[in-house]
């Protein structure tokens, strides 16, 4: 029987996950930073990346919260104080955003973030 914390993890996680879906799917045709910025369609994509980044961010600053610092150390692979750190970065300097800097995470970070979360999803539902 899962705890009222893990299944409000296991809330969160799935929130996660449907975000870093629709990132990938969003990123499908961007093949450079410069595809975020040359056509409004490139612009829009770019706010709603980074908006499911805020999210993303957010989300993993509360499962730390719930789980008492001790869930997402399990899973090294992932470099989470800069994945919570992104948050800040562009939701208090949005206009700071450097669309290279989101180009890079999509095509570098999102793929094993996502398999991540997948596996915690995993974990956790085991307990």
């Amino acid at each position: 029987m899962l705890s009222d914390k893990d299944k409000m993890i296991l809330s969160t996680l799935d929130d996660i996950k449907i975000s870093l879906l629709l990132i990938i799917a969003r990123c499908k045709d961007i093949n450079s930073s410069d595809d975020f910025l040359d056509e409004e369609d490139g612009l829009l994509k770019l706010d709603g990346v980074s908006m499911r980044l805020i999210a993303i961010g957010e989300g993993f600053k509360n499962i730390d919260k719930l789980s008492d610092n001790k869930l997402l150390t399990n899973y090294p692979n992932i470099p989470w104080k800069q994945v919570k750190g992104i948050r800040d970065i562009l939701s208090h300097h949005y206009f700071d955003l450097d669309a290279e800097t989101i180009f890079d995470i999509c095509q570098n970070d999102i793929s094993d973030l996502l398999n991540t979360t997948i596996k915690i999803i995993e974990d956790v539902t085991q307990k």
